[in-house]
């Protein structure tokens, strides 16, 4: 609870002993309900956009934006974690004046973030939101850069989810999937998108050859889609053998299952009999 004493100096002092308290108390929550280490860590901004895939970006000027919203750094991630509460004193002087400026109700410059999706990275402007969010304000005068990624920045909360992004956009350099087949494709574990990759892959060589003709890898991953996995989880539905797996999940069981048990490439419902069968068993 913040008390304030009437005296800016003072005051501001004690705006930083609150930060840091705030942030060591959080540290040692973290640990002992064994929490992963990257819950406090702001998200690196680099990285971010390395698992996203870079495209380009663009100014959209000054905007105001919701302090929530800042979640990372571009390269001031260990001196504030990641409700920018400073980790050490070493901030302490430079935090402690602007602090005291904006108490005086001096005015301060607007900060300078990274848009990615819906969350902001600092550029220039790190002491400016953690006094903000110690002096409990919500928003921030921010000049803002819009970053477009080939995959969009859903579901990205701590560091450790930047890795699910990475290997989804590899799979999606492998299976360009698009609009609606892009949205619908989900794993939950990474290393499950190369095998997905790697899976569909050998269904389109499969088809060509099937064909007699090439297949570009578009036209491949809109005929997976459309012929294979469209019907396959339409099956499983009627099956009720989705469980709580994503669509995505249960359909690569299945096509595992399948070929276990009755060595198929081929579909049709005494195959989802027998694993159905099978599993009850």
């Amino acid at each position: 609870m913040r008390r304030d004493t009437g005296f800016p100096a003072a005051d501001a002092e004690n705006d930083f002993l609150r930060a840091r308290r705030g942030q060591v108390l959080s540290r040692l929550a973290a640990w002992l309900r064994r929490e992963p280490d990257d819950v406090n860590i702001m998200l690196p901004f680099h990285e971010v956009v390395e698992a996203l895939g870079y495209l380009g970006e663009r100014r959209l000027g000054l905007q105001t934006v919701r302090l929530d919203s800042i979640v990372g750094s571009v390269d001031r991630t260990r001196d504030f974690d990641r409700r920018f509460r400073p980790t050490s004193a070493r901030v302490r002087e430079r935090w402690q004046r602007l602090a005291l400026a904006a108490r005086r109700g001096e005015a301060v410059p607007p900060i300078e973030v990274y848009r990615v999706g819906d969350l902001h990275f600092v550029q220039d402007g790190h002491h400016r939101v953690s006094v903000a969010h110690a002096l409990g304000l919500t928003v921030i005068d921010a000049y803002v850069t819009e970053i477009v990624t080939r995959i969009d920045a859903h579901g990205i909360r701590h560091r450790g989810d930047l890795i699910v992004k990475d290997y989804r956009r590899l799979f999606l350099e492998r299976v360009p999937l698009s609009g609606e087949a892009r949205a619908a494709v989900l794993l939950s574990d990474p290393w499950d998108y190369a095998e997905l990759g790697e899976h569909i892959e050998a269904w389109g060589f499969r088809l060509m050859q099937d064909e007699g003709t090439f297949l570009d890898r578009p036209t491949v991953a809109l005929r997976w889609y459309q012929e294979e996995y469209v019907p396959v989880v339409g099956m499983l539905r009627q099956a009720d053998l989705i469980d709580d797996r994503t669509e995505t999940e249960a359909y690569m069981w299945v096509a595992a299952e399948r070929y276990r048990l009755i060595r198929t490439h081929r579909w049709d419902s005494a195959v989802i009999d027998t694993i159905r069968t099978s599993r009850s068993s």
